[in-house]
């Protein structure tokens, strides 16, 4: 049973068929090996799932996620960090992959893996206060995860590494206007909007929104490079 990563379904009318995956580590939800084990987990099984046509990717009505667990970092060595780095990619390959629209709705911050997360979804809904950041390089690391190749394909590699190389804060304006971001809303609207974004596809076939998806799959974001943690491996 997981510990920091559950899912919820949609409640209400015409809400049937929505899934939420929830990530549940107050107070920031910081990530670390066990969480994206987790998140690979759930997303494993919500794609095998018949009743799920769509689903929401939320972090609870005051953070979506702060991105890497610090702490747990610091007492990894090389051989460690490398499996972070890899459990990491495995998670946001596999929410990437997931056969089924997915909504990131994001409150408070997405920081750094936080971010790769989100970005792994199809879209981001995000409260108009919400903060963004690839914040990884103010702890002397690089985007894991495919975090770059993400970055530049929501932004273009010029914007993309102006967000790596300063690892500076942009507020939710910005992140809209840069294409990291899709639709904004006051921040108490985000799950709400989420779900009137993810509810857009529940009249279609799941094989045919499964078949679309997969046409938009490309080169692995293993091909694309993934970053490593830190640059001292």
């Amino acid at each position: 049973m997981s510990e920091f990563v559950h899912v919820v379904c949609a409640e209400g009318e015409g809400r049937a068929g929505i899934a939420t995956l929830l990530l549940s580590r107050p107070p920031t939800n910081a990530l670390t090996r066990q969480v994206y084990r987790e998140v690979a987990e759930t997303v494993a099984d919500l794609g095998a799932r018949d009743d799920v046509s769509a689903v929401i990717v939320f972090g609870g009505h005051e953070i979506f996620s702060a991105g890497e667990d610090m702490p747990e970092l610091r007492t990894l060595d090389a051989d460690e960090a490398r499996v972070a780095a890899r459990v990491c990619g495995e998670a946001v390959d596999a929410l990437a992959a997931l056969p089924k629209p997915t909504v990131a709705a994001i409150t408070g911050y997405a920081l750094g893996a936080g971010l790769t997360l989100a970005l792994a979804a199809d879209w981001r809904i995000s409260g108009d206060n919400a903060k963004f950041g690839a914040t990884e390089i103010l702890a002397g690391l690089v985007p894991a995860g495919g975090g770059t190749a993400l970055l530049v394909d929501a932004v273009g590699t010029s914007k993309a590494k102006d967000l790596v190389f300063s690892g500076r804060f942009i507020d939710a304006r910005e992140a809209r206007d840069l294409g990291l971001v899709d639709e904004l809303v006051i921040p108490d609207g985000v799950y709400d909007a989420a779900v009137a974004w993810a509810s857009r596809f529940l009249d279609y076939p799941p094989e045919v929104l499964a078949a679309a998806k997969a046409a938009f799959g490309g080169d692995s974001l293993e091909t694309l490079g993934r970053g490593d943690r830190t640059g001292n491996d």
